[in-house]
């Protein structure tokens, strides 16, 4: 069966920094393009970053760019979200989502990130 396990979140203040990590299993990862999303309460679900299969190619969202780096290790299944310089809106819940060439995707349950002095 297919999982996506986050693990990384927390509470932090402004100004820090967070690693997020996803783990996969039960489908053949590096065919695979991989997201993290993010939902904060009241709002939209938003896209923070995309890398393509074999890490050749990465998307950020606007609120991400220049902060944040998507990365992935396809010999460990797993995918990262290193996040600096962290704002109080940049908390929300964050989910790893996994993407082929069909349906369906993936989603992992989440993780909370905080950033509150």
């Amino acid at each position: 069966q297919v999982q996506l396990v986050e693990s990384g979140g927390g509470l932090v203040q402004p100004g820090g920094s967070l690693r997020l990590s996803c783990t996969a299993s039960g489908f053949t990862f590096t065919t695979y393009a991989m997201k993290w999303y993010r939902q904060a309460p009241g709002k939209e679900r938003e896209l923070v970053a995309a890398i393509s299969s074999y890490g050749g190619v990465t998307t950020y969202g606007d609120s991400a760019k220049g902060r944040f780096t998507i990365s992935r290790e396809n010999a460990k299944n797993m995918v990262y979200l290193q996040m600096n310089s962290l704002k109080p809106e940049d908390t929300a819940v964050y989910y790893c989502n996994a993407r082929g060439v069909i349906p369906p995707e993936y989603w992992g349950k989440g993780t909370q990130v905080t950033v509150s002095s």
